[in-house]
């Protein structure tokens, strides 16, 4: 391109070269990402590959002036992705979990960082160059997590909650990193304007939002609403309640948050998050705002879909239909006019699943030097170094396996409520109250059915009911006890022991830690950086750079193969189940419900 400025763009018609290269790009961008996601639910991996292919590590069919726009359009796509996986978000399940999310997060960055220190056996290092790998491997693809999670379906479950925060903390720090990353390299002081300024704008957006969202915004929809109920021009009315006007809003919200963070210091990806979770909250206060709309809507869905998403008649597994997987269609049903996602399903979702995304996963592969990554030594030390980031972002979800044990004591403590009742029962202090009493700890133990297992087991609180009737000669409760086999009263501890296969119990645990392997955009943008600063240093400077991208790309790799066919796999249990009709659990136990019961 010339340095000149000219006045204008001269207009040439591109050659049929360039047009083929540039269709085939799209088209088989678009071709891999559907092969993959029906087989492995990681359609993610082709279209890195082919950037690989079409890109400057490979055949470079494309110039580079096009590979920086498919860049620039990329990180846009990224942002939109960010920005729907905020809409997908639930206020509730997000406070319900952040203590969850954030224990993950500290261990998915300490881990990596303090495991990039083995380096120093394994190459020439100094302490601030382990450092510098070490952040570059300690993010989580945020792009990567939004794609698995919708394609897999998962992205409003209460794992996806917790995966998508903890993703999302991770990649806060890891720009944070960028920063520091950058100031090593100029030689700048190492702390104030390095690491507090984006600590601190970081936190300050995520206070702030909420309130502004609470206390000025919720008030000044209340007006608005207000004044549009009162003003007559009906035209007026349905010009500022259009689902255009909703995409005005909405946008324009999004690129004020995004370029007010840009500018502040810290990470535009993390103001694109809370403004799609901020656009959701407000959707629900004004569709709170207008009750003539939801009693005009509320006739045609019955009252049980809209306390819960997927319940079914009584017999027929509950377990299943209150997952992701199959409320996805009924989500759709529920959502309030022109909300954030109903406006981003109609406007953004095929722009960003046809070019955007597929742009900004083949924007990663333009920036993996494949060619120069086959040196014997670099390719075992880049080996080791992957499996140590591995096992550093797989131990993540060792958070998980740790609820089981709560879950058993709050087993014990519902053989205690039924030997209480017991109690009561036989030596006849509190006849009088029999009945109450009976009531109060069958709500209380049900409840801890509930909560030990994210389910509500149908055949655990039968279970109580028959224990009831047969002492007392009530004979309404007699008959309700007549349709259920005698065979589960026998022995209630073993039923309960056998209801959760300790197999079944780590499909949670082993999807949060895979699915935070990856690493993705922000690690190749840290390890860029850290080598074109010079912090590598300058002998081993390509390298270390060499290693380090082994183990983001294999990470890349390797995390979305193995949560898709994870989810694979307990999406076969569950059909089987479902053909059986034998009430088991979901494999995926309470990291399955969806949000909006867990957050209730």
């Amino acid at each position: 391109m010339s340095s000149t400025t000219t006045a204008s763009l001269p207009y040439r018609e591109p050659g049929i070269v360039n047009i083929l290269i540039v269709s085939s790009f799209l088209l088989v961008l678009n071709a891999v990402n559907y092969i993959l996601d029906k087989l492995v639910y990681c359609g993610l991996e082709g279209q890195l590959f082919i950037g690989i292919a079409w890109g400057a590590p490979g055949a470079n069919w494309l110039s580079p002036a096009l590979q920086q726009s498919v860049v620039e359009l990329g990180y846009l796509g990224l942002i939109l992705i960010v920005y729907e996986g905020g809409l997908a978000s639930d206020l509730k399940a997000l406070r319900a979990n952040l203590a969850l999310s954030l224990l993950v997060a500290l261990t998915g960055i300490a881990t990596p960082v303090a495991l990039s220190f083995a380096l120093l056996g394994l190459m020439p290092l100094s302490p601030v160059q382990a450092f510098a790998a070490g952040a570059a491997l300690c993010s989580t693809s945020l792009g990567t997590i939004f794609t698995v999670l919708s394609t897999s379906g998962l992205t409003e479950s209460r794992l996806g909650v917790v995966l998508t925060s903890a993703a999302m903390l991770d990649d806060i720090v890891g720009l944070i990193m960028v920063q520091i990353i950058s100031s090593l390299g100029a030689g700048s002081s190492f702390m104030e304007g390095v690491i507090l300024r984006p600590v601190f704008v970081s936190v300050a957006f995520a206070v702030c939002t909420p309130l502004v969202c609470m206390f000025v915004a919720r008030p000044l929809i209340r007006i608005i609403c207000c004044l549009l109920d009162s003003t007559p021009n009906a035209n007026f009315k349905r010009i500022f309640r259009s689902s255009k006007a909703a995409l005005v809003y909405q946008t324009l919200l999004l690129l004020a948050m995004v370029t007010g963070a840009t500018y502040a210091g810290t990470s535009n990806l993390f103001a694109a998050y809370l403004t799609g979770v901020s656009v959701t909250w407000l959707g629900e206060c004004i569709s709170t705002q207008a009750p003539e709309m939801n009693t005009r809507q509320a006739p045609r869905q019955p009252p049980s879909q809209n306390r819960r998403l997927g319940t079914t008649p009584p017999g027929r597994n509950e377990t299943f239909n209150r997952t992701t997987t199959t409320t996805s269609s009924n989500t759709q049903e529920t959502l309030p006019q022109n909300s954030g996602r109903q406006v981003f399903e109609k406007y953004y979702s095929p722009l960003v699943n046809a070019i955007l995304r597929p742009f900004f996963f083949a924007s990663i592969g333009f920036a993996i030097p494949i060619t120069k990554m086959f040196t014997g030594r670099i390719v075992w030390r880049g080996l080791v170094y992957t499996l140590l980031m591995i096992f550093g972002k797989l131990i993540c979800g060792l958070w998980l396996i740790r609820f089981a044990s709560v879950s058993r004591g709050k087993r014990v403590s519902r053989v205690f409520y039924a030997i209480e009742l017991s109690s009561w029962k036989i030596f006849g202090s509190k006849i009088a109250t029999t009945e109450a009493n009976t009531a109060r700890l069958n709500q209380r133990s049900a409840h801890m059915d509930t909560t030990s297992d994210g389910h509500q087991r149908p055949s655990s609180s039968k279970r109580q009911k028959q224990n009831n009737p047969t002492d007392s000669p009530t004979p309404s409760t007699h008959e309700t006890s007549k349709p259920t086999p005698p065979q589960t009263t026998q022995n209630p501890p073993n039923t309960s022991r056998k209801r959760t296969p300790p197999p079944k119990s780590l499909y949670p645990a082993t999807i949060l830690g895979s699915a935070m392997i990856s690493r993705g955009e922000i690690g190749f943008l840290i390890s860029s950086i850290a080598e074109s600063q010079g912090v590598f240093g300058q002998q081993n400077s390509n390298e270390v750079f060499l290693v380090v991208t082994w183990a983001i790309l294999l990470c890349t790799l390797i995390g979305p193969v193995a949560v898709g066919l994870l989810v694979k796999r307990v999406k076969r249990l569950q059909r089987r189940e479902r053909r059986k009709d034998s009430g088991c659990e979901d494999p995926l136990g309470v990291w399955g419900v969806v949000s909006v019961e867990v957050g209730r």
